[in-house]
């Protein structure tokens, strides 16, 4: 046994339980670093679900998972998309999880694979079962046929042979006037085993390796002081990569996602408060209620099975350079409520980046929630991502401007950017030269020419030097153009 796993104690009875589909499975001796995908495959022999290229990209690995959540008093199932290929099993703890082969039943195909039949919506048929998991999700959570919809959540899959046309087809078909299936009729029988699930005090453990699963946040400040040396993850969209692409080990995990006061999301006179586990897709309503960008931004970030899963503290606290929310949120002066043990801090998250990979984390520290000012009047916030495609791509640079414009002059600037440095940091140079300054076209070119002062970005297979600097100072002329006529129906949004 690893040194690592052999400090933390085992107890007899540690099981992980979750219903693929209808059916418990309660597992105590599986290698955590195990993904569904290959639990599915190697170990159930569940072959529908496909391996296409183990980081998120393609969809082809697409499941559906139901779990709990309240809503007007009542506890009913929500259902979401997600990458098999990139979910460690542990995760799946008090949850359902759903597969292509579940979706037939007694040799009647679903209505949503009926739909993809009907509209001749497959030709080589690799892809299909993350197609027809993702328009399953869709119906579960549509309102009617909505194309927009339609493209948001399949986004994540790629066809390369059928097109997408029979396919948005299949999806207004799945979900014009979808009948009741054999899911909603077990809904109330799911959601009370589901209840029965207890969430504490749990670990999976296996192959020399362990992962540990708090149901509180007091519970993991204790664990992760314990053991500083342990991975966090929450979604693990990130981490996952480490082990399906880097094929490193993982000895000691830390999963968040059965702690509930970490997914909270509290709008304050003052702030939004988001806890740290919050998926993205769940961040999003409530920034493109404050800042309208943010929410537009967001609707680009990865695919949908990505925000499903994927956390906003988690697109912070791995610091990566190209993270697309850290310059966002710093631009807005967001600060970091940071906890270890019983003692909690704040940091503003603009001093939580040091160098590449390197964060002001103290061992045994984690995020425990962000803290997003709210909108001001007079306040003007624009965000903009640059990259290869519109959907489910790394930016190439990611820019956000949030000004205060009073009586025609810059009154405050917070300017950030992300992929022009190692971390993603103020444009402070580029604040300067607006400061105070009239709101004129003459004013952003100095501003433009501060910029180069402020970065000098590396150049990579996604962009020179050359192209990131100059198309950061493009996307501070854009912003000037859109402020300054704001008629004008281009918005970078939507078109970059």
């Amino acid at each position: 046994m690893c040194p690592t796993c052999a400090t933390v104690e085992s107890p007899e009875d540690a099981v992980i339980q979750f219903f693929l589909n209808r059916e418990l499975r309660s597992e105590r001796a599986l290698d955590p670093n195990l993904t569904v995908l290959r639990y599915l495959r190697e170990h159930l022999r569940r072959t529908g679900t496909k391996e296409g290229c183990g980081s998120g990209d393609c969809g082809a690995c697409t499941v559906v998972v139901g779990e709990l959540v309240e809503e007007d008093g009542r506890e009913r199932l929500r259902y979401r998309s997600l990458n098999a290929c990139l979910t460690f099993v542990a995760a799946l703890h008090g949850k359902q999880l759903l597969v292509v082969e579940d979706l037939e039943q007694r040799g009647r195909l679903h209505a949503v694979q009926q739909a993809v039949v009907d509209r001749h919506a497959s030709q080589c048929g690799f892809c299909t079962p993350g197609v027809v998991m993702s328009l399953f999700a869709l119906q579960k959570n549509a309102d009617g046929p909505d194309r927009e919809r339609a493209c948001e959540a399949l986004a994540g899959n790629l066809c390369r042979c059928t097109g997408y046309r029979p396919i948005l087809a299949a999806a207004e078909q799945a979900c014009g006037a979808p009948e009741p299936d054999q899911f909603d009729a077990a809904e109330a029988e799911t959601v009370a085993a589901l209840k029965a699930i207890a969430r504490g005090g749990t670990e999976l453990a296996g192959n020399d390796r362990r992962c540990l699963l708090p149901a509180s946040v007091d519970e993991l400040a204790a664990l992760y002081a314990a053991h500083p040396e342990a991975r966090l993850f929450a979604g693990g969209t990130d981490l996952a990569l480490e082990v399906t692409q880097q094929h490193r080990a993982l000895p000691l995990t830390i999963h968040l996602g059965g702690i509930e006061e970490l997914k909270r999301l509290t709008p304050g006179s003052e702030a939004i408060e988001i806890g740290a586990a919050t998926p993205l897709a769940d961040c999003q309503a409530a920034l493109a209620a404050e800042y309208p960008d943010f929410g537009a931004l967001l609707k680009r970030f990865a695919s949908l099975q990505i925000r499903n899963q994927g956390t906003l503290g988690g697109n912070i606290g791995n610091a990566s350079p190209i993270g697309d929310t850290p310059p966002l949120l710093i631009a807005l002066g967001a600060r970091l409520l940071l906890r270890k043990g019983g003692t909690s801090r704040t940091l503003a998250l603009e001093d939580f980046f040091l160098d590449y990979k390197v964060t002001a984390l103290e061992p045994g520290e984690f995020i425990e929630k962000i803290l997003v000012p709210r909108a001001r009047p007079g306040q003007a916030f624009r965000a903009y991502k640059l990259s290869k495609r519109l959907d489910d791509d790394i930016s190439a640079v990611c820019a956000a401007f949030n000004l205060l414009i009073e009586d025609g002059r810059v009154r405050e600037a917070r300017i950030a950017f992300g992929g022009m440095a190692a971390i993603p940091r103020r444009a402070t140079a580029c604040e300067r030269a607006l400061l105070g300054q009239p709101f004129e076209a003459a004013v952003i070119e100095r501003a433009c020419t501060a910029l180069a002062g402020d970065f000098d970005p590396l150049g990579d297979f996604r962009a020179s030097r050359e192209y990131r600097l100059l198309a950061a100072q493009n996307l501070l002329r854009k912003a000037f153009l859109e402020l300054h006529a704001p008629a004008l129906p281009t918005r970078v949004t939507d078109h970059v």
